[in-house]
């Protein structure tokens, strides 16, 4: 009865906000929607029995992938906007691939059919030889091991969508010659001298000696004119 009540109200607040991530106009508020539906995920598997899948959600997509998530948004000056401004140009290629993905989900769900053993294996009790980590590892890479392969070829695509339209060409950033460097020379960039011990700047020809006395003065009365006649240009003004 508790689990069941827990159920529901882990599921509803899951729902709503995954409908805030998608909904949300603000990407910082879409980021932080995503964590509280991760972790009330890990607490429907909490109370499915999956205590090895909760603990993963939070560790490494709460831990490490939203927070990635939420450093890229923050830190990273993207302009959203700009992103935006091809909605409507994009609006039909979308529609048709959300529309393919609903009617795949539909087809899913219409063909959805529960087994007869379903309530038998529910109350069954696991056997005390298998642990829940190795027994989901082995329906995950024996039974669905061709859809996890699939899983994360959509999701290795979505990264590159993501690359491809969050980066900009930069004008002032420094790029590397390669071929420039590989065809440099030691004696372009480097010269080695023979000195002996002792030797000062001086003697070496790097040195640049203090002005005079009489010439640092001149240099401060020149400044000083220079400031009193700027003064008197914002007095006129």
């Amino acid at each position: 009865m508790i689990a069941g009540f827990f159920f529901y109200v882990f599921s509803a607040i899951l729902l709503a906000s995954a409908a805030m991530v998608v909904s949300s106009r603000n990407p910082v508020h879409s980021v932080l929607f995503l964590i509280l539906a991760f972790f009330n995920a890990s607490a429907l598997f909490l109370i499915a029995g999956a205590e090895f899948l909760a603990m993963i959600l939070v560790i490494v997509y709460v831990g490490a992938v939203a927070v990635l998530f939420l450093f890229v948004v923050m830190m990273l000056d993207v302009d959203f906007v700009a992103l935006r401004e091809g909605f409507q140009r994009y609006a039909p290629v979308g529609a048709t691939v959300g529309a393919v993905l609903f009617v795949e989900l539909l087809s899913v769900l219409l063909g959805w059919q529960i087994s007869a053993d379903a309530p038998v294996l529910r109350l069954s009790k696991m056997p005390s030889e298998t642990q829940n980590t190795r027994a989901i590892g082995e329906v995950l890479y024996t039974h669905y091991l061709l859809l996890f392969q699939l899983s994360g070829l959509i999701l290795l695509v979505a990264m590159i969508g993501a690359i491809v339209l969050t980066h900009r060409e930069r004008h002032t950033a420094k790029r590397q010659n390669i071929t420039r460097q590989q065809e440099r020379r030691v004696a372009d960039t480097l010269e080695v001298l023979q000195l002996r011990s002792g030797a000062g700047v001086q003697e070496l020809g790097i040195y640049r000696p203090k002005p005079a006395p009489a010439l640092r003065a001149l240099h401060q009365e020149e400044g000083h004119h220079e400031d009193e006649a700027h003064h008197h240009a914002e007095g006129e003004h």
